[in-house]
This record gives structure tokens, C-alpha cells and sequence, in this order.
């Protein structure tokens, strides 16, 4: 893996025993549309993820319902043999149907079947990090983990998995979940403007465990959109280097994955997100979402 010429912003954050840039990428878009299907650009898709690795990237973020297992099959295509640096994170636990929905896939059997999807589509013996997604597209719903992550706990006993996590997750589910097996990172909806889980961030960041955001610039009103249109004016900036880079600042554990199919745009989303915000710009930043 070549050096990048600048450090990637942020710097590193422990995943368990594994390190991962918190800089990172996410492979979603990768797929075709509505995440089905392979993508037009199928060589693109392969460039971005070398491109990655070039950067020095350590953190890719994907799952088997992507595509369905479309983007697992390009990350196979263009990385494979991993840079022993390299750590990838999936998730487990819904599916897709026919409609392009995605409902809950949590019984035992739904998440053997996904992992060893994912050991095969991404040609390894061990997955590095599984999340179990949770709730459905409008975000967490109440209710017990116990069973699926006991399961994905078992499957972790058997060597199949290194570590779990935990996504679109209330806090008492987080909690419960730290009850049965370790956790080394929650990737819950967060952003300037969506705060629900400042506490759980504050409160992961103490036990060292990874928070990492998805939809950084998604749900905001036109008020706020206005105000973080501002403050970027002010700085040079676009709004989505300004929220990444708040991002950063807001916590040291907290990761980043923003997705792209371009790589222009992975380029500029790595530049953009090492924005050094002063303290007067974090704090009007930070008013956005109170």
C-alpha cells in the first residue's frame, strides 16, 4: 500500500484489537441503483476501492444486503489478497426484497446464512467486525437483542467473527448488548443536526468503544441547511467538509464512512473532512442541532 501524501484527518481508533483510520469509506454506494444490482460503472466501482487503499484508508464499511451482495463481490475483485492493515466492517441482519426494501433478517438461521454470505463473497475465513442492524428505515425501535446477538455471539466463540457492533440501535439496546458480548463500535444516524445520541457518544467514548455516524448530512431543515451553508461560505468550505470535520472535532471516537462512487469525490471527501474548524466555528456549528 503506497503512503498517502498527507496524513488522513483524524488519525486512528482502535476497533477491539484491530486499529482502523477514522477516516474511513463506505461501500454502499458502490451498488447499483437504490443499492441493487451492479453498478454502471463497474470499473469505476473498482477504481474508487483502490483508490481507498491508496489514500490509506483502513476502514471500509459494506454488507451483504448491498446489492445484494454485489458490493462484497467488487471489494473481493479489487482488494483481494487484504493489505494486513486493511479491516472491514459488514452487518447482518436484514435483507432485501423485490421491491428494493429491506426487512429485518434476525432468526438464527437468517445470520449463519448472512456470514458465511459475506466469509464467501468477500473471500475470507474470519469477518474482522459484524453489526447487527436493528430497527427498520425510520431508525431504532425499542425491543430486546438477546436472541441475534447471541447468535452473532456464538458465531464469534466459533472464529468466525473477530468482533460485533451494533447498528440503527437504541441506547438500552447498546447496553443490553454489552451484557452479552463485547462491543467495539455503534453505527447509529448522526449528524449536526440529528443529536439523539450525544450522550451515548460521551458515553462510548469513556469505554473506548468506535461511534460511527451514517447520513452526515441528512434531515436538515432549510434553516439549518442555511446556517451550515454559511458557516462554510465563511471558511471556503462545502457544507459536507464542514460536517465531517465537525464530526471529527465532536469526539475522538468518532469514525467516519461518507460513500461515494466517484473517485474525485473520495479525494475530495478525505481533503475536505481534515478542515480545521477554530473553537468560534465549532460552537456556532454545534448550535445547529440544539
Amino acid at each position: 500500500m503506497t503512503t498517502p501524501a498527507t496524513p488522513l484527518p483524524g488519525g486512528t481508533h482502535p476497533l477491539g484489537d484491530l486499529t482502523v483510520t477514522r477516516f474511513g469509506y463506505g461501500a454502499m454506494q458502490l451498488a447499483g441503483p437504490g443499492v441493487m444490482g451492479p453498478p454502471a460503472d463497474r470499473d469505476g466501482a473498482l477504481a474508487v476501492l483502490r483508490e481507498t487503499v491508496a489514500l490509506g484508508i483502513t476502514h471500509i464499511d459494506t454488507a451483504g444486503a448491498y446489492g445484494p451482495r454485489v458490493t462484497n463481490q467488487l471489494i473481493r475483485e479489487a482488494l483481494h489478497p487484504y493489505p494486513a492493515s486493511l479491516h472491514l466492517v459488514t452487518k447482518v441482519g436484514a435483507v432485501r426484497d423485490p421491491q428494493g426494501g429491506w426487512p429485518p433478517a434476525r432468526r438464527p438461521e437468517d445470520l449463519r446464512r448472512a456470514v458465511r454470505e459475506n466469509l464467501d463473497d468477500l473471500g475470507l475465513d474470519v469477518l474482522d467486525t459484524v453489526n447487527l442492524r436493528l430497527g427498520d428505515a425510520t431508525g431504532p425501535l425499542p425491543g430486546s437483542l438477546a436472541e441475534p446477538f447471541e447468535t452473532l455471539a456464538a458465531l464469534r466463540e466459533e472464529g468466525l467473527i473477530r468482533h460485533l457492533g451494533v447498528s440503527n440501535a437504541t441506547a438500552e439496546q447498546v447496553a443490553e448488548a454489552r451484557t452479552i458480548a463485547p462491543v467495539v463500535c455503534v453505527q447509529n444516524m448522526y449528524h449536526l443536526a440529528h443529536r439523539q445520541d450525544d450522550d451515548l457518544i460521551d458515553d462510548l467514548a469513556a469505554a473506548g468503544i468506535a461511534y460511527v455516524p451514517f447520513f452526515p448530512l441528512g434531515g436538515f431543515t432549510p434553516l439549518r441547511s442555511a446556517a451550515l451553508s454559511a458557516v462554510a461560505a465563511r471558511l471556503g468550505a462545502t457544507p459536507k467538509s464542514v460536517a465531517l470535520a465537525w464530526l471529527l472535532r465532536r469526539s475522538p471516537n468518532i469514525l467516519l464512512i461518507p460513500g461515494t462512487s466517484k473517485v474525485a469525490h473520495l479525494r475530495e471527501n478525505a481533503a475536505g473532512a481534515g478542515l480545521r474548524l477554530s473553537d468560534e466555528d465549532f460552537a456556532e456549528l454545534d448550535e445547529i442541532g440544539r
